[in-house]
């Protein structure tokens, strides 16, 4: 399956990127600078202790529900293969959703329903990717193994998760801090592994953790996890929300003047509905079209690259 990203390619990086969802207004200061004081000369530890205490700590749970990750990407490839090898069968992929899904299903031979009740491996995303909506609210997801797709959550400019606590504590919840930190070039995920559910969700963490690579975090990610899980970083976090919401205000009153229709979003990010053709020279992508705030929305007229489509990048 052929994967399409946004972001930087052979041509280089684009001067207005609308591809990966990153938040506009960073990179957060703090986690910039500890990445950048990073030693790269020695190995990390490679059973991330400190991370995992750190980030369970910031979710309120114990450290072994700490699952490390290379990226989100790596971990999506990582329990496709290993829940299928536990439990074979099909995945359950939302009608819209993030495409690595569905490459990591087909890369293991594992077929794609929209039936969870035949489903061995479900994915559910809050908010969800490419559309940036509320997801599912969950509650029938303990039978079998299920991830929750949280990498766009610390982004969310209205409402809140529907999830309740005990709907949480039964899925693996993912989480990429390197969207909201603005970082993406920082690779570096986890997932918090399930309190309680009714398959054997022990032996499906315990084959994750030897199929992991020996160090799934370089230094960068390990300091970028360790920011993350600090209170300035949350704050400068929750702080920027305030201007997206302003710039995605002020981008969405330019796009509906120059002829788009946006479906509603409760993230930064917003899809437009299909049109014959495109109408601002500015904004026209190179396929599905897109858009999330830059730091001056459509100032872009005058740039010599196109932005690029919004294929989510992890």
């Amino acid at each position: 399956m052929a994967r399409i990203h946004g972001g930087a390619d052979a041509q280089g990086s684009p001067r207005w990127d609308f591809s990966t969802c990153a938040n506009a207004a960073g990179p957060c200061p703090q986690a910039l600078a500890v990445v950048r004081a990073a030693d790269p000369t020695r190995y990390p530890d490679p059973n991330a202790t400190v991370v995992r205490q750190a980030l369970a700590k910031l979710h309120g749970v114990e450290p072994r529900r700490i699952l490390p990750a290379a990226s989100a990407s790596e971990f999506i490839q990582r329990i496709t293969a290993v829940s299928g090898r536990l439990w074979p069968g099909a995945v359950s992929v939302p009608a819209h959703a993030y495409g690595d899904y569905a490459a990591a299903a087909a890369a293991w031979g594992r077929p794609l329903t929209g039936d969870d009740e035949i489903a061995t491996l479900c994915w559910r995303a809050d908010p969800t990717s490419p559309l940036g909506q509320d997801g599912d609210a969950g509650g029938r997801d303990a039978a079998r193994p299920t991830v929750l797709d949280a990498v766009y959550a610390p982004l969310r400019l209205e409402g809140a998760c529907a999830w309740r606590v005990e709907t949480l504590d039964a899925v693996f919840v993912l989480h990429s801090p390197n969207k909201a930190l603005g970082l993406t070039g920082v690779r570096g995920a986890y997932a918090v592994a399930p309190l309680a559910a009714a398959y054997d969700s022990e032996a499906l963490c315990q084959a994750l953790e030897a199929a992991a690579p020996s160090w799934p975090l370089s230094a960068q990610s390990e300091a970028m996890l360790l920011s993350w899980s600090t209170p300035a970083a949350q704050a400068w976090v929750a702080h920027s929300l305030d201007t997206l919401a302003a710039w995605k205000s002020d981008l969405q009153r330019r796009l509906t003047e120059r002829g788009f229709s946006l479906r509603p979003s409760v993230t930064p990010f917003s899809s437009r509905a299909r049109r014959s053709r495109w109408t601002c020279r500015a904004c026209a992508p190179r396929a599905l079209p897109c858009v999330t705030p830059p730091r001056s929305a459509c100032r872009a007229a005058g740039a010599s690259r196109p932005s690029r489509r919004m294929h989510r990048r992890r």
